[in-house]
This record gives C-alpha cells, structure tokens and sequence, in this order.
C-alpha cells in the first residue's frame, strides 16, 4: 500500500467517530420531539454509543492481535452499516439507543485497527506524524459531517441524517475490501488466551508511558464530548440558532481542529513531542480559563462559547495525534491491546462526563462551561506533569 493510501485509509477510518456524533447533532432537538423523548433519553443515543464504542475496542483489540486487522476492519465496517440502517428506521427512542449501541460497538473495530495500524507500520515519533495526517482528513470529515446533517434534517429528516451513516459505512468497506492489505507481521496465536490477555492488560496499564498519554488523550476527548453532548441544545434551544446555523458552528470547531493536527506537524519538527505537547497544553488552559471568565462575566452569547473553543480545539488536534501514538508506541507486540485499552479510557471519561452532564443540564450553557473548563485544566497537568516527566523528546 502507497503511503497515500495508508493516510486516507486512516481518515476514513479515524472518521467513522466524528461522523457517527457530528452528522446527527443537527438531528438531535427534532427527534427528540419526534420521538416523544426527554432530552436526557436523547442524550443517551450518544452516551450509551460511546461507552459501547470503548467497551468493544478491549474485544476488538485482541481479536485484531489474534486475526489481523483486515478481517477485523471487514466485519466492523459490515456491522456498523446495517446498524445505522436500524437506526434510521427507528421508530421510538428506544429503538433508537439500542441501534445506536450496537453502532458504537462495530465503530470501535474501525477505530481501534486505524491506531494499530499506525504502530504496526510506524515507530512512535514517526507515527505521530503519520497519525497527525490520518486525524486532518477526519477534521475533514468532522466539518462536512455538521453542515451535511443541518442539511439533510432540514430538507428531509432526521432519518435521512442516519441513514447517510450506512453509506459512508457501505463506502469504508467496499474500500478496504478492494485495496486494503494486512499490516499486522505476525499474529499472537496466544492472544486471546485470558491467562496472556491478562498479562498483556497489566502491563500496558502499568506501562507510565502509556497512563501519561492516555491521561492527555483522556482529558482532551473529555472536553470534545461534552461540546458534543450539550451544545445541540444550547445552541437551538437555549440560544435560538437554527440546525443550519448551529451546523455551521460545529464546522467552525472541526476546522479549527483541522488546522490543530496541521500544526502539530510542524511543531513536532521542530520542538519534538514533549514541547509540541506542552505548547498544545497552554492553549487548551487558555480555553478553560477564558470560557469561564466570560460566562460568569455575564456573557452569554455564541460568541463568547466559540470563542474559547477555538482555542481548545486548536489544542485538540495536537493532543490527539500525540496522546493516541505516544500510548501505543511501547508496545509494538501488543499494538491492538494497548489501542484497545487506550481508546476504551477515552470513551469511559466520555461515559462519566455523559452521566455527570445528564444530572445537570438545566436549560443554561453551565453545564458546557464547567465542562469544557474542567478538561482544559486535566489537560494542562497531564502535559506540563507526565508527558514531560515519561516522554522521549
């Protein structure tokens, strides 16, 4: 496989997370009326997608280990596309959180393998650079996936928005079927022994390289989630923006993100990781800081939400190409368990953010500051504490 490929291999596959969030955000107020649903019921369609999301990733990961990526990619892609079929014909909201569960465990295939794909290939300096790429086609994917979903909830429906889901999944695969080719040298017959997965587990977690990125990559996609899972309704039904309006302020932030990991290229030429990771960490404090000073300031618009967004988002497109490669860079034999269990982490912080914002939403953007806040400080400490103390320059 062409470099070329390999990059847009992990675009597509890296995007199969922000286009399963981003696209049906517009969608999200109108099926939640549709559906007859409260509004923390509609956030589970996303809580509960990305807790299976992390959950199968520690399935997914030895499987991969065991089989190789390829079949792994092949099954995971078939499966996340007929659960976007169910989910667009769902008819309750029930309905609705049970596809969308199943989903977020065919998605952790796509996810998990992209990351091991890159170790598999890449030692770790070279595959943050590598990953960095990967992560500016998903911004890609990230700032057409809003706009797409206002558009197509606006002249259609809701329904349309998630059925646009199984083509990009039918699409993915048909890709991978064609011309992907396994990277993975030499499967682990031993993978899935409990005794070896075990072992493997334990290491990883007590591997202080891998806790200092993971922390970093945790507390950045922390503070993702929680714009995710709030700023729908703030924006519609708080601030009064349309789908399209609100659409393209989701754009704003995925372009943002994308000029975030064209940047990190750049600073990891010329500083290295543990002072690209360190810059990134400022920017993420800045946003912190400033979001809340505004609001308890008095000031309430979208402006000065987006505003410091820009900044975490900006901060964003580093951390995660640096958090996701620096995790699984020690374990060049393990790469499937240790992106498994790294991106399991993620989407438990994600999981508990859910659970803590669906107490305190209250009809304010609060619950979006205190969030967004809480995540630019955890980021902050994990890079100017661990990264600096356990990463290689």
């Amino acid at each position: 496989m062409s470099a070329g490929f390999i990059v847009l291999t992990l675009s597509i596959l890296l995007g199969l997370q922000p286009v399963t969030t981003d696209l049906y955000l517009p969608a999200l107020p109108g099926l939640t009326q549709d559906l007859g649903a409260a509004m923390s019921r509609a956030q589970l369609t996303l809580t509960a997608l990305l807790l299976s999301f992390g959950i199968s990733q520690l399935v997914w990961g030895p499987l991969s280990d065991r089989f190789g990526r390829r079949p792994i990619l092949l099954i995971g892609l078939a499966a996340y596309a007929l659960a976007a079929v169910g989910s667009a014909l769902s008819a309750s909201m029930e309905s609705l959180i049970l596809w969308r569960t199943l989903q977020g465990a065919a998605m952790g295939a796509g996810v998990m393998c992209a990351r091991a794909v890159v170790r598999d290939l890449y030692q770790p300096t070279q595959g943050a650079t590598v990953m960095s790429k990967g992560l500016s086609g998903l911004g890609l994917i990230a700032c057409a996936s809003p706009p797409l979903g206002g558009l197509l909830t606006a002249l259609l429906s809701w329904h349309a928005a998630l059925l646009a889901l199984a083509v990009y999944g039918a699409l993915a695969w048909g890709l991978l079927a064609w011309r992907f080719e396994e990277t993975l040298a030499a499967p682990k017959p031993d993978a899935l022994h409990l005794r070896n997965l075990t072992g493997t587990w334990s290491s990883i977690v007590r591997n202080p390289v891998f806790l200092a990125f993971t922390a970093l990559s945790v507390s950045s996609y922390v503070g993702l989630f929680t714009f995710l899972a709030t700023s729908s309704f703030v924006f519609v039904r708080v601030m009064g923006y349309s789908t399209t309006q609100y659409g393209l302020c989701v754009f704003m932030n995925a372009f943002v993100y994308l000029l975030g990991t064209i940047l990190c290229r750049s600073l990891i030429r010329r500083f290295g990781i543990r002072k690209t990771v360190a810059i990134a960490g400022g920017m993420s404090l800045t946003a912190a800081l400033g979001i809340a000073a505004l609001y308890w300031a008095g000031v309430r618009s979208g402006l000065a939400i987006m505003g410091p967004m820009g900044f975490f988002m900006l901060g964003h497109g580093i951390h995660q190409p640096c958090g996701q490669s620096g995790a699984v860079g020690p374990f060049p034999q393990a790469a499937g368990a240790a992106s498994a269990l790294n991106g399991f982490l993620m989407m438990l912080g994600a999981f508990a953010m859910g659970q803590w914002l669906g107490r305190q939403m209250d009809g304010t953007a609060l619950p979006l500051v205190q969030g967004i806040c809480f995540s630019g400080i955890w980021i902050a400490i994990s890079a100017w504490t661990l990264v600096q103390r356990h990463a290689a320059s």
